[in-house]
């Protein structure tokens, strides 16, 4: 009789099914088989918070074929993700199949290849009843507060809201930024900037005023700017002093979850679930011309900074055949995970150092091999050797002011030749600077007072909202992706090219939530929930007086809350708009709906006109002479087509950018990306800058 080997996706199936061979069955539960029930609560609290689990709708004979397949082995294991889900998982399924939980049927693969899954198969142990309690306790938290709160929500400010332990608290965290730009005010301050020449270089260098008579420069206007560039004339810039030395730049550590959807998202543009998505494929496994079915990377869901000895030694063996033995540090590099970690898993790595991007790229799709390629270049850059840079810093006197000038040179790229890590913001800019010897004259080329005005703290991007998610201990690895769709798709949040911005209903709720809900619904609280969790998994807190400790608090809020705002309602400010509407003349104002944002007249219900939001661009239509709007795809994309669609079909990816085409007059387009090429959009015409 076979060995039954039940996985979660087709997909981890068939790459394990080939390395087990004959022998085994492996099958796939295509995820969870119960859950709570999605009409009712589920939860008995009354009753130490018991959950009531149901088959999950549409898996009936899924699961009547599991069953069927137990009957005829000897033998099942239990080989779903190695993480709190799909521990529960495989809880589910031994309560499902009648199976005893004091059995070893229980397998975790960290890496879906040869010598992964025998690792597994030779390690089996019983399910961690642990792991099981912490991802229940987490589920009927989030129960608890979905259910109990999301009515709330109906009555008081519209039907069909959803509130969330950890969704409302990102809301909060964007919003809370929001009004920070809001209060933001702005200082006008200036700098005196400089071009200096020194004799042995043909190149002008920069330098900045710092100080005058030994105190720190400070310029408030163009008055005072305008007063020191007067100081300054006739005055010869002599070099006080040349500092030389050599830093060190380290490699990035590879990624763990959190750091690879921030990296995604700055280099790539990818938004966190479907960089997920991605990873989850490479994991579970793809089809390599000529190596068959593999997992071409470790578990993607991760905090750990840990690397297998096997994994360091097959890097060190890439890097000195491919860049030589000097770009091999000392030792091996071995990266301290956060003290918070649960260090149940490896960093996210290729589980193949010396398989390199292109090697694979041909049996990847084009998402698939853009995260393997961030993956294993991040991985093998962390192995290598420092980068080395001969930084000078100058210290310059011109009369009474000390200017200062920074560079640096290169002298041995290290890591760098493979990788460096993206930056969520630009530092200052540093180039290379002549030699310069103390008491050295300079030549100075231009004299000049700059203009600058501080600026407000930047709105979050995925990147940076993740990154504070996890710097704050909201959520876990597995909750980043899933968290920052659930208010994108809510309406909470919306997308303002990378930037999240928060909509009025995002921030009419998150008020609502201060007010009431002050204690359960803010960044510290969710943290001490989520240690709560790490807790429970540990098996040093019971769960269900961790529920219970949360509930008892929640309940009272929650009554509170209903006798506050009996007989109110929150009223949501509509988004004003110069557009009239053309039937009834009144203002037309911007609403949100299941499909997203559109506009509605403001005389409703005596007027019902609505049509969609479209934005003009300035371009011209070079088929039919029309207006060029900007629009949205389906999922979201931003587009550009003829105000005459759908009888003209002029569309395009690319933005107008207002100017016309020299040659022939017509608009001109801008490829997508910093350096987009501008084009003619007449595909008669040829030009090209």
């Amino acid at each position: 009789m076979a060995k039954l080997v039940i996985v979660e996706s087709p997909a981890k199936a068939t790459t394990i099914q080939k390395y087990l061979g004959a022998g085994y069955e492996v099958t796939a539960s295509m995820g969870h088989i119960e859950d709570l029930p999605k009409s009712k609560l589920g939860v008995d609290v009354e009753n130490n918070y018991q959950p009531v689990y149901v088959e999950v709708k549409g898996k009936e004979d899924l699961i009547k074929a599991l069953k069927k397949k137990a009957q005829k082995c000897d033998r099942i294991y239990l080989a779903t993700d190695p993480d709190r889900e799909g521990e529960a998982i495989s809880w589910h399924l031994a309560r499902l199949l009648d199976l005893d939980l004091s059995d070893k049927n229980r397998v975790t693969f960290n890496e879906i290849t040869k010598t992964g899954v025998k690792q597994g198969m030779e390690e089996p142990r019983t399910v961690d009843l642990d792991l099981v309690n912490a991802q229940q306790a987490r589920r009927i938290l989030d129960r608890l507060v979905g259910y109990k709160l999301s009515p709330f929500l109906w009555r008081k400010v519209r039907v069909g809201l959803s509130a969330g332990r950890v969704q409302s608290v990102a809301v909060r965290i964007v919003v809370d930024r929001e009004e920070e730009i809001r209060a933001f005010k702005t200082k006008e301050y200036w700098s005196i900037d400089a071009l200096f020449q020194a004799k042995s270089s043909r190149k002008a260098f920069e330098a900045k005023a710092v100080s005058k008579g030994g105190k720190k420069l400070t310029i408030d206007n163009e008055e005072q700017a305008n007063a020191i560039l007067k100081e300054l004339e006739g005055q010869t810039p002599s070099v006080t002093k040349a500092t030389k030395s050599v830093r060190r730049k380290t490699p990035a550590p590879p990624f763990i979850t959190s750091t690879l959807q921030q990296e995604a998202s700055r280099k790539l543009g990818f938004q966190s679930r479907r960089t997920m998505r991605a990873a989850q494929e490479l994991y579970e496994g793809v089809e390599v011309e000529g190596v068959g079915s593999v997992g071409l990377i470790t578990y993607m869901r991760t905090d750990s900074l840990r690397i297998s000895n096997e994994a360091l030694d097959a890097a060190a063996e890439y890097i000195g055949e491919r860049f030589g033995k000097a770009y091999l540090p000392s030792t091996p590099r071995v990266f301290k995970s956060r003290a918070s970690a649960q260090d149940a898993h490896e960093a996210i790595r290729p589980t193949l150092p010396l398989m390199p991007p292109d090697r694979v790229k041909p049996s990847l799709t084009t998402d698939q091999f853009k995260i393997y390629k961030l993956v294993w270049d991040r991985f093998i850059a962390s192995q290598m050797a420092n980068a080395l840079l001969d930084t000078v810093k100058a210290d310059i006197q011109m009369g009474d002011y000390l200017f200062r000038a920074s560079g640096f040179t290169v002298k041995f790229d290290g890591f760098t030749a493979l990788y460096e890590e993206g930056k969520d913001e630009e530092g200052e800019k540093s180039s290379a600077l002549p030699a310069l010897e103390e008491g050295e004259t300079l030549k100075t080329k231009e004299l000049k007072g700059g203009q600058h005005f501080t600026q407000p703290p930047a709105r979050y991007t995925e990147a940076t909202l993740i990154k504070t998610l996890e710097q704050d201990g909201i959520g876990r690895p597995s909750t980043y992706a899933p968290t920052i769709s659930t208010i994108l798709n809510r309406g909470y949040v919306e997308r303002d090219g990378k930037q999240l911005k928060p909509t009025p209903l995002g921030e009419v709720t998150t008020k609502l939530f201060k007010d009431l809900f002050a204690s359960i619904v803010n960044e510290e609280f969710t943290a001490q929930m989520e240690d709560g969790l790490d807790k429970v998994e540990t098996g040093s807190a019971d769960w269900v007086k961790m529920l219970d400790g949360f509930y008892q608090g929640f309940a009272k809020d929650l009554e509170d809350a209903e006798k506050a705002m009996e007989g109110k309602r929150v009223k949501i400010p509509v988004e004003e708009t110069d557009e009239v509407c053309e039937l009834c003349g009144k203002p037309m104002v911007i609403k949100s709906g299941r499909f997203g944002k559109f506009l509605a007249c403001s005389g409703f219900p005596d007027c019902k006109n609505t049509k969609k939001i479209v934005k003009p661009t300035g371009g011209i239509c070079p088929k039919c002479g029309g207006k060029i709007l900007q629009k949205k795809s389906k999922n979201g994309k931003k587009f550009f087509g003829c105000e005459h669609n759908p009888q003209c079909d002029f569309l395009s990816w690319d933005e107008p950018t207002g100017d016309n085409c020299p040659k022939c007059g017509k608009s001109l387009l801008k490829k997508r990306g910093k350096a987009g090429r501008i084009y003619c959009s007449d595909p008669d015409c040829d030009y090209s800058n």
